[in-house]
């Protein structure tokens, strides 16, 4: 029998308010749900606006505890809908220490875990260093209903040691949840991701928000896509305009014959790498 898993990702626009920013993602997560999605991942901060185009205090309200508000209805939405999602949220994991991070909960509605992410950019437009501190829990890969997953984080995508963490313990679909504008590097976007699938053979999909919020000037170009461990995409890159959900089927079974083609973990020399990690 194939192993296929029909996955799923979210990507919408800033509706102006944190209840009505849930309830649009949520029609969205169900209407996967009804295409027979298994697993979903939303975007980065998926709740609110971006924050980080400015540095102001005010956002703060936004960072909630785990579990809390929003992760109860998460692990509702999971119950209900018998799909693993990923929901990117704003911990508090303490009064002022907050953290950029993705919630994992199972299809049964279990909390499996969280991702936090590890890199935090400080550029104009991107001043996350003001609201995140840096993650500290590790490249955890979480065994789902799907099989094993991972997360990373929008900026997290530029560096390459934590695709591979993943890759190592057993991922077999990585989600890089984001919030990527067309300004600094959109070029990127159609580079980065399949080239850490085709170097770390797992799928990987690649979530953006869209359109332009009240806080900047540059807009969210969408383009929500699936890649597989060839670097080929799966089926079309979503709309770079509009609010929308893309399902899409995932055969497991190519991971073994990439992995047998390309031996890339069989060939890796560790033990030439330790220049790698000197500080």
């Amino acid at each position: 029998m194939a192993d296929i898993v029909r996955a799923a990702l979210v990507q919408t626009r800033w509706t102006g308010d944190k209840e009505s920013m849930i309830d649009s993602s949520f029609v969205l997560a169900k209407e996967a749900a009804s295409q027979g999605a298994q697993v979903l991942c939303f975007q980065e901060l998926f709740y609110g606006p971006y924050f980080c185009q400015v540095q102001d205090p005010t956002y703060y309200a936004y960072a909630e505890p785990i579990p809390g508000p929003t992760t109860e209805r998460v692990r509702e939405l999971a119950r209900e809908t018998e799909m693993v999602v990923i929901a990117p949220v704003y911990e508090e994991e303490q009064p002022g220490v907050y953290y950029n991070t993705a919630v994992v909960v199972d299809a049964d509605g279990r909390d499996l875990g969280r991702y936090r992410k590890h890199h935090i950019p400080q550029v104009k437009g991107f001043f996350e260093k003001y609201y995140f501190r840096p993650g500290n829990l590790g490249f955890p890969v979480f065994d789902t209903a799907v099989g094993r997953i991972g997360v990373y984080i929008c900026y997290d995508r530029h560096f390459p040691e934590g695709w591979r963490a993943l890759g190592l313990a057993g991922a077999r679909i990585v989600f890089n949840p984001s919030a990527t504008s067309r300004g600094l590097s959109s070029y990127l976007w159609n580079l980065e991701q399949p080239a850490a699938a085709v170097a770390n053979e797992y799928f990987v999909g690649a979530i953006n928000r869209v359109g332009v919020e009240p806080l900047g000037d540059d807009d969210f170009y969408g383009g929500s896509y699936f890649c597989d461990p060839r670097g080929q995409l799966v089926g079309d890159a979503a709309s770079g305009t509009d609010d929308e959900v893309i399902v899409r089927d995932l055969d497991m079974g190519v991971l073994e014959e990439v992995r047998q083609l390309w031996a890339f973990y069989r060939d890796r020399r560790p033990d030439a790498y330790g220049p790698l990690v000197a500080p």
